[in-house]
């Protein structure tokens, strides 16, 4: 892929990814590509002089008009008094402005560009109205069957079902979702990462088993197994969650399809940390964002780890 722009959305206004860029652009002074910022610059480079990082940002107005080896900024409104505050909703009509300019750009140079956006708080950001960024990001560009994958390059993990809660998980477990879910990525890693991958599909009952009568082991994630092995996809399981990720087992996969949410997150960031990221599949572009939140509790304190933010940046930079 021959990728000109980078698109990075700051995100929450009070959070720590002000800092967290910093941190990466502090030390590459070479930018082969065309890094243009979405937020609001004002606000931005006061969290830099706070933390003593002095970068050179160049404002535009339009996105032709980035250079490469400086950080570009498009300027985004924000009515701030304090340069680091508590997250609120106060923050929400910004952060939907943010959006709505990185996606212009995006639209434009779809074919030539990668969006990364900053952490932002669901519970202020979102209010309930989607599960989360990528259903949000679904919706905005009205694209069905996003993938939400918590990648690595040694091994990466998806959730069939993202910020649901657990009481609900059930109804959304269907043999059509793990279908496109798995075809999605098949399509993704042979098209943009050029590799062919074997997935493991974990069950959701404890050891694969239930005293009900309806298993959803047998009943919906079996038969579909069985399915996409008749398309050719190279697949197999179900595992039980609790002994799968023991390193002898996840060495003969690339990726690990679970039930919901925490069954794959919760192992992957131990295994890994924050060398991984969530990369959105299913949408017109690639959209990465750092695998954290806006880690409120060290706003302003400059202890944030890099890392992930790092590990986005290095993917693109490999990306053929």
């Amino acid at each position: 892929m021959n990728i000109e722009y980078i698109v990075i959305i700051l995100g929450e206004p009070y959070g720590t990814f002000s800092e967290i860029i910093a941190k990466y652009f502090k030390y590459k002074k070479k930018l082969n590509k065309k890094i243009i910022i979405i937020g609001n610059k004002n606000l931005f480079s006061k969290q830099l002089n706070l933390l003593n990082y002095y970068l050179s940002i160049n404002e535009i107005t339009n996105y032709v008009d980035a250079k490469k080896n400086i950080l570009n900024i498009i300027n985004v409104n924000f009515s701030h008094k304090k340069i680091f505050s508590n997250i609120s909703n106060k923050s929400k009509m910004y952060i939907e402005n943010c959006f709505d300019k990185a996606l212009k750009i995006i639209k434009k140079e779809k074919n030539n560009s990668i969006l990364i956006n900053g952490p932002v708080s669901k519970k202020s950001f979102l209010n309930k109205k989607y599960l989360g960024i990528t259903e949000y990001l679904s919706k905005k560009t009205n694209s069905k069957n996003e993938v939400m994958l918590i990648y690595n390059k040694k091994f990466s993990v998806t959730p069939l079902t993202t910020h649901v809660p657990i009481k609900y998980v059930t109804k959304k477990i269907t043999k059509k979702k793990i279908y496109n879910n798995i075809l999605s990525l098949n399509r993704f890693y042979s098209k943009v990462l050029k590799r062919k991958i074997a997935v493991a599909v974990l069950g959701l009952n404890p050891h694969c088993e239930t005293i009900d009568k309806f298993s959803e082991e047998d009943n919906i994630i079996k038969p579909a197994i069985k399915y996409l092995k008749k398309k050719g996809i190279n697949v197999d399981g179900p595992f039980p969650a609790d002994t799968f990720f023991l390193r002898k087992n996840i060495k003969k996969f690339d990726v690990a399809l679970g039930m919901y949410h925490d069954q794959v997150l919760t192992p992957i960031k131990t295994l890994f940390r924050f060398n991984a990221i969530n990369i959105t599949i299913g949408l017109p572009f690639i959209r990465i964002s750092p695998d954290h939140g806006p880690n409120s509790n060290m706003i302003g304190m400059n202890k944030s780890d890099p890392s992930s933010f790092y590990y986005a940046m290095n993917f693109i930079k490999n990306l053929k």
